[in-house]
């Protein structure tokens, strides 16, 4: 399969999966508006991958696009030190591609661009949209300026120096788990917290992160605290507003069920009486990834070797 058809697949199956549906065009409406205004250095600087894709934080990072790839490190992290074990395991039994979920280089410095996506999920949970703009417009900023200062480009240097092909995917993969679980729980109603635990268990991932103490647990709540309204919460780029826990919460939300929570936002769900389950960041990002490969591999079969906290399962 050739570099831009794995390329072409992540995002396309990130469109499916997405919670704006056919709401993303007008995202692209969007885009392409303020391409067609831009003047100067800012059109010339534009990045008009974002034309045809939304998501920010995926990009071919490094290799010809017409490349054939058959066997592929994938890794939820893949940094210098990835991409020279990439290059020892090709000087040993070939490889074709490094593949990271984790964005780096240009999809890491455009990473908030991605988050607009939680301003439809949170107004489609019933929260008013000047409350979520405003909030959500600060977020952004807050995480942009975070961003600013990293040296993005490290590995993706790194991998050109060795010309080795490169890829992040990152919202594609969290759209896939945020949506499988969001789907499964409104299907199998778990009435308690603990219910909820159960059914993360009986999931590969999780179950697999349980064994390396990394898997689901209760962060606000008891396990015999009743669920009421279930909002997974896994995709968007980062954590989003801290300041909405209140409005999720006056919204009818009960239990949220997260990747991950900071601390600070962890202090400001607190007085609110939400229920947290921290589902778990790596195992969740393990599972995003599996449906995504599973739907690429349904194209054709790859040659997958697992790093940096990525384990392959098949469904």
């Amino acid at each position: 399969m050739k570099l831009s058809k794995i390329y072409e697949l992540a995002v396309n199956y990130g469109i499916q999966q997405d919670p704006r549906g056919k709401d993303i065009s007008e995202y692209f409406q969007n885009i392409k508006k303020e391409y067609r205004k831009l003047k100067g250095i800012e059109k010339i600087t534009f990045d008009k991958e974002s034309l045809t894709n939304p998501f920010s934080d995926t990009r071919l990072l490094s290799g010809n696009p017409d490349s054939e790839i058959k066997k592929i490190l994938v890794g939820i992290d893949i940094e210098t030190a990835e991409i020279l074990l990439a290059d020892r395991i090709r000087e040993r039994q070939g490889l074709d591609l490094a593949l990271s979920h984790h964005p780096e280089g240009i999809a890491y410095a455009g990473l908030s661009e991605v988050m607009s996506v939680q301003g439809y999920i949170l107004n489609k949970l019933g929260l008013h949209k000047e409350a979520v703009s405003d909030s959500l417009k600060e977020r952004v900023q807050e995480v942009a300026r975070k961003i600013l200062p990293a040296n993005h480009s490290r590995p993706v240097d790194a991998a050109r120096l060795l010309n080795m092909p490169f890829m992040s995917c990152h919202t594609p993969a969290d759209n896939f788990v945020a949506k499988y679980l969001q789907e499964n729980i409104n299907k199998g109603k778990p009435k308690t917290l603990k219910d909820i635990l159960d059914f993360l268990h009986k999931i590969p991932e999780y179950k697999e992160a349980a064994f390396n103490k990394a898997g689901p647990r209760i962060i606000l709540g008891k396990p015999k605290d009743k669920t009421g309204r279930v909002f997974v919460d896994m995709t968007g780029g980062t954590e989003g507003p801290k300041e909405l826990f209140g409005r999720i919460s006056q919204a009818g939300v009960k239990t949220l069920v997260c990747m991950h929570l900071s601390e600070e936002h962890f202090s400001r769900a607190k007085p609110e009486h939400i229920n947290v389950v921290i589902a778990g960041h790596i195992a969740s990002d393990n599972l995003g990834m599996n449906l995504l490969l599973d739907k690429i591999e349904s194209h054709e079969k790859l040659d997958i070797l697992c790093c940096s906290g990525f384990k392959r399962i098949k469904r």
